[in-house]
């Protein structure tokens, strides 16, 4: 990933243009399509889509929300060629394998159709911009989190999602470099869940067996913070609750549920809902050639705990 900037919210929300002041070559906007592809259907990309749609209405161009059925790279390529053969002028993906859409994105931008990503990126595809949570940093503030739960010493453990998505990575090797400093901690398994909870709930299980001396667990995707709450909820691992620390991303109301419970001790909050906003009007920025010089916006986190429940924004 590129080196982002560091720019406050406000000044990211006042950063386009408004369409009123585009070139001579802009489209109009009711003329303009934009299409927004998240990874998969799930609570978090409700929020992108919200602040996305907002956006679109706002503007005044037509949008489109592609939700693709499972987290294969292949189906994300195929919704990418559709969407060129439709002839959309914009599109907005939060990619689920860097790697599988590089050569799709990189046809669609010489077509003339605007690429970024949002949430999840693929640096190497040709994408005009990536706008979302520096998820290194993101992970670092996780570990660090830990790190002072945990007093510096114990056994812990990652819970991820789709193994090969560059985000969830990113936000593990931010962990891993924070842990660093606490020779104390020792990472004793990295699990993936492929983002399904009932999955999760399983690995969550086995860990909690196959490791009694656990202190910390890591839920570095939407689903790990809901399920080591519901594990933690049953009786066979009740006696867990609060003794292992847990930290999560993203405030999924079962998350949410976690923290006001004491099952889990603090979340990430990513800005879904001011993601989706932005990618839109960068989007059409760029079609009417506004933008002309797209950067890497990093949107933030909140570490959110009991103390701070009622109080951030997204």
């Amino acid at each position: 990933m590129t080196k982002m900037q560091n720019i406050s919210i406000a000044a990211l929300l006042a950063v386009v243009p408004l369409c009123g002041a585009a070139s001579a070559f802009a489209k109009d906007a009711k003329d303009v399509v934009i299409a927004v592809i998240p990874k998969v259907a799930v609570p978090f990309f409700d929020d992108c889509n919200k602040g996305a749609k907002t956006a679109a209405d706002a503007d005044g161009v037509q949008y489109q929300w592609v939700v693709p059925q499972n987290t294969q790279g292949s189906t994300q390529v195929k919704i990418l060629e559709d969407l060129m053969s439709k002839k959309v002028d914009g599109i907005a993906i939060s990619v689920n394998e860097p790697k599988s859409v590089e050569a799709v994105i990189k046809k669609a931008v010489a077509s003339g159709i605007k690429v970024l990503t949002f949430d999840s990126d693929s640096a190497k595809s040709g994408r005009s911009m990536y706008i979302g949570t520096n998820n290194g940093s993101a992970g670092e503030t996780m570990g660090e989190s830990m790190a002072k739960a945990l007093d510096g010493k114990g056994e812990v453990a990652i819970v991820t999602g789709q193994l090969g998505a560059a985000n969830l990575n990113e936000r593990i090797a931010g962990i891993k470099k924070s842990l660093a400093k606490y020779p104390d901690i020792k990472l004793v398994a990295t699990e993936g869940t492929e983002d399904d909870l009932a999955k999760a709930m399983s690995v969550d299980e086995a860990l909690l067996r196959g490791h009694p001396n656990l202190k910390g667990i890591f839920g570095v995707s939407q689903v790990g913070g809901p399920s080591v709450a519901k594990v933690m909820a049953t009786k066979e691992f009740g006696s867990k609750k609060g003794v292992v620390k847990v930290f999560a991303f993203d405030d999924l109301p079962d998350t949410v549920k976690g923290v006001k419970e004491g099952f889990i001790q603090g979340i990430m909050v990513q800005r879904p809902v001011t993601m989706g906003k932005l990618s839109v009007d960068h989007l059409l920025a760029q079609i009417n050639g506004t933008e002309t010089a797209p950067a890497d916006l990093d949107t933030g986190v909140t570490v959110v705990d009991a103390s701070n429940l009622g109080g951030y924004t997204k």
